[in-house]
């Protein structure tokens, strides 16, 4: 197995004020957990490059786009100024070159994937990007990376069936924008609800299997529902790829949401989401960080993503 991981400073400089969670320490929680547990040497490195704006396009409107860009506060002396989009999601000087860098990842990714180069791949960057809806930027997310990556291998590879899995604790609600009635694409989720955003529990696409689950719902109850509801729509999909928005903030040790998973669950769920696409996908995977907060429970349940992808013992 070749497994990659994809990150890059510039998503360490994108802040949002000392106050908020969504810090950089997150990346380097995961960078020190992956060298303690001796994973890191064993996945290829490469640095994320930029998105180009028509790669972000295929998904966000030009308005959305701008809003991002154009509002990128300046530096004053050696220290950024914000610029708040909503009440929890701020732009720095920085933001706007991590945003392209986060989607650029992802569709590297793809296309190393694709092109054989890679069996699959992690995307260790920041901002994240499951909440970013196609005309705004929300919930600490400025561009849908996945989403963006599945629309590219669509549009530029040709793919005509994908499949997005998503285990953040809060509901996709931009990745399912992205994507309701897409007949290309199935999406499945679960999510404490209700939660922020406050959706995925109304009335959705045929396409969407996004199931709310409520608070204290524990690892159990998160396989059945992986089982009983997330499996066969994705062996009636059949994808060609597979890609995941990978929250670890359903860990029963994250203050940012009430459910109960452990790394061991996490590391079944990356099973179950792999058999599927060793049997229809020729193990095509990309996965891309999203929530996650506790930087120890962080830590360690990306390393246990990542042993699964990579295979490792």
């Amino acid at each position: 197995m070749t497994t990659a991981i994809y990150t890059h400073a510039d998503c360490k400089l994108h802040e949002m004020g000392l106050w908020h969670p969504e810090s950089p320490s997150r990346l380097q929680a995961i960078e020190d957990q992956l060298i303690a547990s001796r994973v890191d040497s064993l996945l290829e490195h490469r640095d994320a490059p930029e998105a180009d704006v028509s790669c972000i396009a295929r998904v966000h409107t030009v308005e959305a786009i701008a809003r991002v860009r154009d509002n990128v506060p300046p530096m004053l002396g050696r220290q950024s100024g914000y610029y708040p989009l909503d009440a929890d999601t701020v732009l720095n000087a920085y933001s706007w070159r991590a945003a392209l860098r986060a989607a650029g990842a992802a569709v590297a990714a793809t296309d190393a994937v694709i092109a054989g180069e890679l069996d699959n791949a992690f995307c260790a960057t920041r901002p994240p990007g499951h909440h970013a809806r196609p005309s705004e930027a929300m919930g600490f997310c400025l561009f849908g990376n996945v989403a963006i990556a599945a629309r590219h291998a669509m549009d530029v590879h040709g793919l005509q069936r994908v499949a997005i899995v998503d285990f953040d604790v809060h509901h996709g609600n931009g990745t399912e924008e992205a994507f309701r009635d897409e007949p290309r694409v199935v999406m499945v989720s679960f999510f404490q609800h209700p939660f922020y955003p406050y959706s995925g529990d109304g009335p959705h696409g045929d396409n969407m299997v996004n199931v709310p689950v409520p608070a204290y719902t524990c690892g159990e109850e998160v396989r059945e529902v992986v089982t009983s509801k997330w499996l066969p729509a994705l062996h009636a999909h059949k994808p060609e790829m597979i890609f995941i928005s990978a929250g670890f903030d359903a860990h029963r040790e994250d203050d940012l949401g009430q459910m109960g998973l452990v790394e061991a669950d996490f590391a079944w769920i990356t099973r179950q989401v792999k058999d599927i696409a060793e049997q229809y996908a020729q193990g095509r995977i990309v996965s891309c960080l999203e929530g996650g907060y506790n930087l120890s429970a962080l830590g360690r349940s990306v390393v246990a993503h990542l042993k699964v992808l990579a295979d490792i013992d």
